[in-house]
């Protein structure tokens, strides 16, 4: 007859197997039975109540996904050149056909530093803002059909506006004087180059004024 092992034998011999032992399962008093349930039932409860109040006391430092994914700061909008043209769409009066286009986001035509700048190179050019228009195609993007039809230049010069913003065929680098249609066109940097006492400013400003001396014949 086949020697039968002792139930916690076997359990140390085969740890990660299924032992079943067939033995009689003593069936609980009702009493007993129920007693047991509602206290098993309190039980779990208590520990329910205990992991939310865990949970709720820690929410604050659960991150909000929705939060971290779509609440990004909002950057201010850029405003866009205005469609339509305005009635006052250049500044001076073109006596001489001497277009000026500028790229000024903050101002309708000039800031108060920029326009004394521009005004002081054209008097060194012995001009002044009656001989010239002067275009913010960042209030107002016109382009070069309709500045050659509406103001007829003989010289266009770009301070920081691209010839491709303007729909020119011809990309110059700046400080270059390129014919082109009648007309003759100079591209520099934008005012801000040229702003302050700096070394880079004033070489800038010389680079400018070789070319302006260059344009008008000086």
């Amino acid at each position: 007859m086949a020697e039968q092992l002792p139930d916690f034998v076997l359990a140390q011999l085969y740890p990660t197997s299924l032992v079943i032992v067939e033995t009689e399962i003593a069936k609980p008093k009702p009493g007993l039975d129920q007693a047991v349930t509602k206290q098993m039932n309190q039980s779990v409860s208590a520990e329910l109540k205990q992991e939310e109040i865990k949970t709720t006391g820690d929410s604050d430092k659960i991150p909000n996904l929705a939060t971290t994914l779509t609440d990004e700061p909002l950057l201010p909008k850029q405003q866009l050149p205005l469609i339509e043209r305005p009635d006052n769409w250049f500044l001076g009066k073109n006596a001489k056909r001497i277009t000026i286009l500028v790229n000024e986001p903050d101002a309708v035509f000039l800031n108060d530093a920029n326009l004394d700048f521009l005004t002081k190179i054209l008097g060194a050019c012995k001009l002044n803002m009656g001989d010239v228009s002067v275009i913010n195609t960042a209030r107002y993007l016109a382009l070069f059909p309709e500045i050659k039809k509406e103001l007829s230049p003989s010289i266009y010069i770009l301070f920081g506006v691209k010839t491709s913003d303007i729909q020119l065929p011809f990309i110059i680098p700046d400080y270059q004087i390129q014919p082109y249609d009648q007309s003759k066109f100079l591209a520099a940097p934008a005012f801000i180059q040229f702003t302050g006492d700096s070394a880079e400013a004033k070489l800038e400003k010389t680079k400018l004024w070789v070319s302006l001396k260059t344009l008008f014949n000086i």
